[in-house]
């Protein structure tokens, strides 16, 4: 999928690089806090579909229904998930106790937890360091690496973007922040997400926005299969720029395609940390009978056991990316399909330096000893690798984003608790 690109600069600042945004975060040893503020915003968010959901889920749901937030606090280390009564119970102290240190109405502040499920939260550590973080709120580049740095778990690197796109010749900007490396799926994965705009929109439109957006981007991930019990993704619009970007209850497109772009420059992020991921991998498909059906097949090879281990061992084997799309509910047609491989996402001819043919028109090209299989292997030896599909059925598009299975994830994740 194609991002026009025209209109977006990308700055420095992450979530800072709006007006009217402070933010701040401490992390200390497993456990870390992070504030956003943004005063008296319209915000909508999209949560994980997962049936367990934790405390802060149950607890901004509820407040984010009249549209309206302030700030946000959360909290890595502990999810405060399957936790019980007390979990909400902890969940609404750590609400209460950051409003009166921020003087911000309770119901308009959000929660979000990540980490370790089925713990109780170890208050004694939190609450200090959110009286930590309250003191030290700035408008700063460095204040938005350091909320993002808070809420890291498994995470090697800090998740920043923020763009800049101007709208009846004003400027507009949109940051963000996200963390995610693991327990990652479509419909989104352990991951937290929050996003900030200066533009004017209604509660009402920033839900279709960011939908639109998570629908193209976090739901478009794969880095284990897993999904998790805490998913957030959230916008919040304080108005400050004086732009209006909805017309006639139509979203301005530029907005949208913005959000678009920033939503997926954090995903790609994220899979690009995936826990012990050595590679990156971009699926793109097209002649699908469906938009649907390309989701499907998209999502189904880059959430492949197999071919992510074939990733890692660097293994060209189109016979795991054709089963994929074949049991992944789409309608194929093995004699028609065609599968290349490459490191730039476009469909080339045979033996460029692009991308090379495994399978053209259902005729199979890469097979021992053919030049084919000698530069899909070369191709397979890098850290980034694109898989082209084209179902030659209809004009059905979609792309999804994975990694490689490598050892490291399971001793990561073999170790979690421990």
């Amino acid at each position: 999928m194609s991002i026009n690109e025209d209109n977006i600069k990308l700055i420095d600042g992450g979530i800072c690089a709006v007006s009217g945004v402070e933010t701040g975060g401490i992390k200390e040893g497993k456990y870390g806090v992070a504030i956003i503020l943004s005063l008296d915003s319209n915000a909508q968010a999209v949560f994980t579909s997962n049936k367990v959901v934790a405390a802060p889920i149950i607890h901004t749901k509820k407040i984010i229904k009249d549209g309206k937030l302030s700030a946000i606090v959360a909290n890595s280390g502990n999810a405060n998930c399957f936790t019980g009564e007390q979990g909400i119970k902890d969940c609404e102290y750590i609400v209460d106790h950051t409003s009166k240190l921020l003087n911000v109405p309770k119901d308009q502040i959000a929660s979000s937890s990540t980490g370790v499920i089925g713990r109780k939260m170890p208050m004694d550590i939190i609450e200090p360091l959110i009286d930590k973080v309250s003191e030290k709120l700035d408008h700063s580049a460095e204040a938005s690496t350091d909320a993002a740095s808070a809420i890291m778990t498994t995470d090697t690197h800090p998740k920043e973007c923020a763009v800049e796109i101007t709208i009846d010749g004003k400027p507009v900007r949109i940051g963000g922040i996200c963390k995610g490396s693991g327990m990652i799926a479509p419909n989104m994965g352990t991951m937290l997400a929050y996003i900030t705009t200066d533009a004017i929109i209604d509660s009402k439109f920033i839900k279709i926005a960011l939908s639109n957006s998570v629908s193209k981007s976090f739901n478009m991930i794969v880095v284990d299969g897993d999904e998790s019990t805490n998913d957030t993704a959230l916008l919040m619009a304080n108005g400050k720029s004086n732009v209006e970007v909805v017309d006639r209850d139509i979203i301005n497109k530029d907005f949208q395609n913005a959000l678009d772009y920033l939503c997926i420059n954090l995903a790609k992020q994220m899979v690009r940390d995936g826990e012990g991921a050595s590679k990156f991998l971009e699926v793109n498909i097209k002649g699908a009978l469906s938009p649907s059906d390309a989701i499907l097949a998209s999502k189904s090879v880059a959430s492949s056991m197999l071919f992510k281990s074939a990733i890692f061992g660097e293994d060209p084997n189109w016979g795991r990316i054709v089963s994929a799309v074949g049991y992944s509910g789409c309608e194929m047609n093995q004699d028609i399909i065609s599968i290349s491989i490459g490191n730039e996402s476009t469909f080339k001819n045979p033996l460029t330096d692009k991308s090379v043919y495994l399978v053209k028109d259902g005729e199979i090209l890469a097979f021992e000893e053919t030049e084919n299989l000698k530069v899909a292997e070369k191709f397979m030896a890098s850290n980034d690798i694109v898989v082209d599909i084209d179902l030659n059925l209809s004009d059905g598009e979609a792309t999804a984003w994975g990694c490689d299975l490598t050892y490291d994830y399971v001793k990561i994740n073999g170790e979690y608790t421990t």
